[in-house]
Parts: structure tokens; C-alpha cells; sequence
């Protein structure tokens, strides 16, 4: 099916509806693992921009709690992956460069594995900053219980009619709700 639509960001829905009176939470039957992705699906799109604002909220509370850290976390992080890409797509200038200067290959090798190390209490707190907002999250949306309105929304997404950056990752990941 194409879906040509317009992208469109989905609307900030109330904090009555998301988290205080009018919702429901129940826990979900781990049993029954189609009607629980369904759950999640839905509650991700329906409630996709409070999921995101909840998330930075989160991610922000982590870094104003421990700034320095998280910096230093952010750094190795973006370190670990440049060297990675460095080294899977210039496989054979290391392999050279270990061939030609072993005792250099392996200080950088000590060097590396002593700097993440040294950094790891950085490390975890940055990954706890970005894990925590995803576990949040996956709670909410498996606890949730779908409304009406909620399941409007999402087969109006499910049509094509409207497109959303969380229905278009999801379709992406191939998690869908026609997948289910």
C-alpha cells in the first residue's frame, strides 16, 4: 500500500488522559504476547510526543543530576564509535598499521581499553540516561490501557491518512499494527 500522506507531528495529549484520572492501567497477559504488542503499538502512537517530551524530561533530570559525567559519557560514547567506524571501514590501513608497528597497536589497544575503564562511571550514567526514558516508556505503554479515541487515532495512521515519526519508525522496525 503507498502511503504518500503528509508527515505531521501527533499532538501533545493532556497529562489527565496520559497519566492522571481518566486513565487506566492494567498489567498486560504476558501470555498472550499478540494483544500486548498491540497495546504498545497503539499507546506508542497515540501517545508518541508525551512519550518524547517525557523522555527528554528524563534524559535532562539525568544530565542536571550528574552534568559532568554525562558529558564525559556522551565523549566516550561518540569515541567507542568513531574508532569502530574507523576500524570496519578501514579494515586494511589497521591491519597494515598492526603489521607495521605492533608494540604501538597494542599500547593504543591498553590505552583504549584503560580509558573506557577509567570511564566507565561515565559510560553507565549516560547509557542510564538514554535507557531509563526507554524503559519509562515500554512500562507505560504495556500498562496502558487503550480507549476509544486512542484506537481511532491509530487506524487513521494505519490508513496512511496521517504520518507520524513514531508510526513511520514503527513501520520501519516492521511493527506496524497490520503486522500483528
Amino acid at each position: 500500500m503507498s502511503k504518500t500522506s503528509e508527515f505531521e507531528i501527533a499532538p501533545l495529549r493532556s497529562l489527565d488522559d496520559f497519566l492522571l484520572e481518566s486513565a487506566r492501567f492494567q498489567i498486560p497477559n504476558v501470555n498472550d504476547f499478540e494483544k500486548w504488542g498491540k497495546r504498545v503499538t497503539s499507546n506508542l502512537l497515540y501517545y508518541q510526543s508525551n512519550y518524547f517530551l517525557m523522555s527528554l524530561i528524563i534524559f535532562v533530570i539525568v544530565g542536571v543530576i550528574h552534568p559532568t559525567k554525562m558529558a564525559c559519557g556522551f565523549v566516550v560514547t561518540a569515541v567507542i564509535f568513531m574508532v569502530f567506524s574507523y576500524i570496519t571501514n578501514e579494515r586494511f590501513a589497521a591491519a597494515q598499521f598492526k603489521k607495521k608497528h605492533p608494540v604501538i597497536s597494542i599500547l593504543l589497544i591498553l590505552s583504549g581499553c584503560y580509558f573506557v575503564a577509567y570511564m566507565l562511571k561515565s559510560l553507565l550514567v549516560f547509557m542510564f540516561g538514554i535507557l531509563l526514558p526507554i524503559s519509562a516508556t515500554f512500562i507505560h505503554s504495556s500498562l496502558r490501557l487503550r480507549n476509544i479515541k486512542n484506537k481511532i487515532v491509530n487506524r487513521v495512521e494505519n490508513l496512511g491518512l496521517k504520518r507520524t515519526p513514531m508510526g513511520i519508525f514503527l513501520e520501519e522496525l516492521g511493527l506496524d499494527q497490520e503486522g500483528f
